[in-house]
């Protein structure tokens, strides 16, 4: 865990959303402080974690007395805050365009249509913004054929936020391992920054007995 020497505060659980914040932490190179959030003994649920956020939900990140959560928030806000021009494009940028596109595109689109294929639900795919399956993973192809990265040559917090979702609807079977999608989410997972994250999370887990 890093000395704080900044203002930068993530409340955290290695199995939570939270590790993919810890990436973006360590891709942004600022000096931050993990706090410990015991999920099982529902720490999160704490009137004074509420007090914070009323979903009573990690990731929770402070800056100061700025409070942000949500995965793509945060990670929108770190990179434009701390690395405006290289994880962020510049808001006169073209890219800046596809940059939000993609960014949202996990919570808005992956999830819910991986939720709603793996639960069984039944909906109307007009009337729902996340459409189908079928639309969301052939998406998926087209953000990626252009790569190596969202934005081409150019990494950027898009490729933190997408990446991680794919990474773990890919891991659990929610997701088919396509070339595609295989290649980048080793590209993704051989980048410094992610594997230093990889390693804290696992530090973590093994000083607090959370392996199975």
């Amino acid at each position: 865990m890093s000395t704080r020497t900044s203002s930068l505060i993530l409340y955290h659980h290695p199995f939570s959303r939270a590790a993919t914040v810890l990436w973006m932490l360590e891709e942004i190179g600022q000096p931050y402080e993990l706090r410990f959030v015991d999920l099982r003994a529902g720490e999160q649920r704490h009137p004074e974690f509420r007090k914070l956020n009323p979903m009573g939900k990690i990731p929770l990140l402070l800056d100061g007395d700025t409070i942000i959560t949500e995965v793509a928030a945060i990670g929108l806000y770190l990179a434009d805050r701390y690395a405006l021009g290289t994880l962020a494009p510049r808001p006169d940028e073209a890219a800046r365009g596809p940059y939000f596109r993609w960014s949202m595109f996990p919570s808005a689109v992956i999830e819910p249509a991986a939720m709603a294929k793996a639960s069984s639900w039944e909906y109307r795919v007009g009337q729902a913004g996340f459409g189908d399956f079928e639309s969301m993973s052939n998406s998926i192809e087209v953000a990626l054929e252009g790569g190596p990265w969202l934005l081409g040559d150019r990494f950027s917090m898009a490729d933190v936020i997408f990446g991680s979702t794919v990474r773990y609807l890919q891991r659990f079977k929610m997701l088919e391992a396509t070339p595609v999608t295989t290649s980048y989410v080793e590209r993704l997972s051989a980048r410094p920054a992610s594997l230093a994250a990889d390693a804290k999370n696992k530090e973590i887990i093994d000083a607090h007995g959370l392996a199975s």
